[in-house]
């Protein structure tokens, strides 16, 4: 399979797709929102995103399987697995916030091979495949090389559903807001990751999240130079509880978070 090959089909899917949301976007109404749990969002634009991208990656890919979101696919132990979350950001979408993003990862047996983020509004395409360095819109990019937490710009997201940690994450966040240059909530993982990539943050941290989240983002971290894990250093980041993704701050990072959240 020639991944690079592969990489442009991926890319042209995406930036078709994206034409779709950012159309829907100049025109979407708060009524159209459905809720499917406790400040879980979704609506008609995620849901036919997502039935634009399985399309198409089901014609790059015919043997792959999904794990996507809205539940358009499902997996089923197919060597080849497509990681997809069709509008990360929903909420900001939704909002009128210009920050969400399209996420796209391959796997195959259990390791990611692929990975893209497209963020709509910048225009801006992130994306890498296995031992092929990372890329914005074409140019390498790579982690930042800042030594200190003291000097780093941090990334988080908050709890939305699960608040039984809420206490000691607020523990965390006070923490960096006294030794670090600042937090930054963006509202999509996808996007905090991609950013790590390329240098804007020197790292990201989150709890609770999904796969589809930061299959792709995590990837791209990797394959730009830096290190992702669980709070607790495990490997297990795509369908564990927690993930940390750094530059060169990445290990003073896991294991302040690993103390705090102990």
């Amino acid at each position: 399979m020639e991944l690079a090959k592969i990489g442009l089909q991926v890319e042209a899917l995406a930036r078709h797709t994206g034409k779709f949301v950012q159309q829907e976007a100049g025109r979407f109404s708060t009524k159209s929102i459905e809720v499917k749990g406790l400040n879980d969002l979704v609506s008609y634009v995620d849901k036919q995103a997502e039935l634009q991208l399985v399309d198409g990656l089901k014609h790059i890919l015919p043997q792959a399987g999904f794990i996507a979101e809205e539940g358009t696919a499902s997996q089923n132990n197919e060597e080849y697995i497509w990681i997809v979350d069709p509008l990360d950001g929903t909420t900001n979408f939704m909002h009128g916030l210009p920050v969400y993003s399209i996420s796209i990862a391959l796997q195959k047996q259990g390791k990611t091979i692929l990975g893209l983020v497209y963020e709509l509004n910048k225009d801006e395409l992130f994306y890498a495949h296995l031992e092929g360095g990372a890329f914005l819109n074409g140019k390498p990019i790579h982690v930042s090389t800042t030594q200190k937490l003291a000097e780093s710009l941090l990334a988080t997201g908050f709890p939305y559903h699960n608040f039984n940690k809420l206490e000691t994450y607020l523990n965390v966040l006070a923490h960096f807001m006294q030794h670090t240059h600042g937090l930054r909530r963006m509202g999509s993982a996808a996007v905090d990751l991609a950013y790590v990539a390329c240098g804007r943050f020197e790292g990201f941290f989150e709890y609770n999240l999904n796969a589809w989240d930061v299959a792709a983002g995590a990837f791209i971290v990797q394959e730009a130079g830096g290190s992702v894990s669980e709070f607790d250093g495990g490997e297990d980041f795509l369908f564990g509880n927690s993930i940390i993704a750094a530059g060169s701050i990445y290990k003073d990072l896991q294991q302040t978070i690993h103390f705090i959240w102990n």
